[in-house]
Parts: C-alpha cells; sequence; structure tokens
C-alpha cells in the first residue's frame, strides 16, 4: 500500500505551513490562502484550513536503521515524545523503530525505521530522508466495518491487531491505523483518539484507491 497523497484539516495553518518549511525544511507547493502542500518523498501531504480540525497520527518512512541520527536532528528542532523515557520505541514484532514528535496542530507525527525496507544512500540525516507517508490514524467506533470496506473495495489485508481496539490494515509500506476511539488513545502520548476527516490516495496490487474518511464513514472517491 503506497500512499501517494493525504489531504488534512488545520486550524493553524500559517503556523503549519512554517513548521513544515522553516523547522523540518521541507519542500512547500501550490500555497495559498487556505491551503498548501509539503513533498514527502513519494507522497504529497495536504493541509486544507478548517476551523473544526482535530489532531491526527501521520507516520513517515525513513531509511533503514537511520533512528539515531534522525533523533539527532529532530532534538535540534522538535521537542521529542517519550514512552516510558525512551526517545525511540522499539517495535520488534514489526521488525521497526520508531521516533515520535508534535507539529504546531499537535498532530502524533512518528519517523518509522523499518529493517531492509529502504538502505540509506548518506550516513547524515536530512529532510531529504523523508521517503514518504508511513501510517494514517483511522479512529472509528467501528473498527472491522473500516476493515470490510478497506478489504472489499481496495484488497487490504489485517497487517496485525484485531477488530476491538486496534488494526493495522495494509503492509509494511503502507498502513492505516485503525483504533476504536471508545477504547484506546494515541500512542505514546495518550492524547485523545478524535475521528479527524481526511482524503487518501493510495497504490496496492495495480489498483489506485482514493477514500475519504468523514463522520465516521469511509467512501469511494469517484473517478
Amino acid at each position: 500500500m503506497k500512499i501517494v497523497s493525504l489531504e488534512i484539516s488545520t486550524t493553524r495553518l500559517l503556523k503549519q505551513l512554517r513548521f513544515y518549511r522553516d523547522t523540518l525544511g521541507l519542500e512547500i507547493n501550490n500555497e495559498d490562502e487556505d491551503s498548501f502542500e509539503v513533498s514527502l518523498g513519494y507522497s504529497v501531504l495536504k493541509f486544507q484550513q478548517n476551523e473544526d480540525a482535530t489532531p491526527y497520527h501521520i507516520a513517515f518512512h525513513i531509511p533503514d536503521k537511520q533512528e539515531n541520527q534522525a533523533l539527532k536532528w529532530l532534538k535540534a528542532r522538535v521537542e521529542i515524545l517519550r514512552n516510558n523515557q525512551e526517545d525511540i520505541i522499539d517495535f520488534s514484532g514489526w521488525n521497526a523503530k520508531s521516533v515520535y514528535f508534535y507539529d504546531k496542530d499537535f498532530n502524533i507525527l512518528e519517523f518509522i525505521s523499518r529493517r531492509d525496507f529502504n538502505k540509506p544512500e548518506s550516513p547524515d540525516f536530512s529532510e531529504k530522508n523523508f521517503l514518504g507517508i508511513a501510517e494514517v490514524g483511522l479512529a472509528t467506533a467501528f473498527i472491522e466495518e473500516k476493515y470490510q470496506f478497506l478489504h472489499e473495495k481496495c484488497n487490504l489485508e489485517v497487517f496485525d491487531g484485531n477488530f476491538e481496539n486496534f488494526c493495522a490494515i495494509g503492509d509494511d509500506q503502507g498502513l492505516l491505523i485503525t483504533i476504536n476511539k471508545n477504547l484506546k488513545d494515541w500512542f505514546p502520548t495518550g492524547d485523545a483518539a478524535y475521528g479527524s476527516d481526511f482524503r487518501i490516495k493510495f497504490e496496492h496490487k495495480g489498483k489506485n484507491c482514493e477514500l475519504i474518511f468523514n463522520h465516521d464513514r469511509l467512501k469511494m472517491v469517484k473517478k
């Protein structure tokens, strides 16, 4: 599941633009008074002004075994979100390590370094090492319903978890981190999980899918 683009809402458009451009050093495109886009490797992240926006969880791929370099790079720019006093979280079951931080909307952002996913071209870490969007959080009251829709329409499978409180849907290239918003908060901060609206485009097994998540409902975008 290769996430090509993700559109989310923000209540702080200008602050977010400055954060992604000036703090993280990323390329900004298609900027206007209500929106802008960020280039993230093979993915595009679009922000749309919306005063009703609520926080998201989004993860970005970084090269294999670059979590220590990424941590050092991040510490010069942002505060790290720790878990049990650990800056780097070891997801041994997923063969990955992650570092978490906030943007200006208090979206929980994550660098995830998957073993054998993508080898670094340089030992140093920079803004050029954002490889693409790895994960998008989907908070719902009906996990199994969302899975059945994604499986039927886009051939996605369960990667990990269950239908009760947490289910990662997709594969190690791209995941929808689906949680029961009534039973579970976001890791590692314990922040409340909101059913934040988004629009996503991805490629999976030769099929292009475009979906909208709105008011706890998924629907396909007609082409």
